[in-house]
């Protein structure tokens, strides 16, 4: 099991997440590179989304040792993002 996973929900017609989705994936390779990205297309992966409760897009799920730690859906930021992710990660790996 992974210490940190991240799952992005979101569709090919949602412009926002598809506008957000490489800036959050290089946010992670930069300054989070211990946590295992995993992108889910909510057309093609519906069960998978009623499973997360995730039903607005975009949606980011951040789970820290098989907890969720972290739910942003919709209108958020790089910098929030990275704010709310950065104390439980240096908790964990650092």
């Amino acid at each position: 099991m992974n210490e940190a996973v991240m799952l992005y929900f979101s569709t090919t017609s949602c412009s926002v997440g598809e506008n957000l989705e490489p800036k959050v994936h290089q946010l992670l390779k930069n300054e989070f590179p211990f946590i295992h990205y995993q992108p889910i297309d909510m057309n093609e992966n519906p069960v998978v989304s009623a499973h997360f409760n995730t039903f607005a897009e975009p949606t980011l799920i951040v789970f820290f040792e098989g907890k969720e730690t972290i739910r942003k859906s919709r209108n958020f930021g790089l910098h929030e993002l990275e704010d709310a992710i950065k104390r439980p990660y240096q908790l964990i790996f650092e």
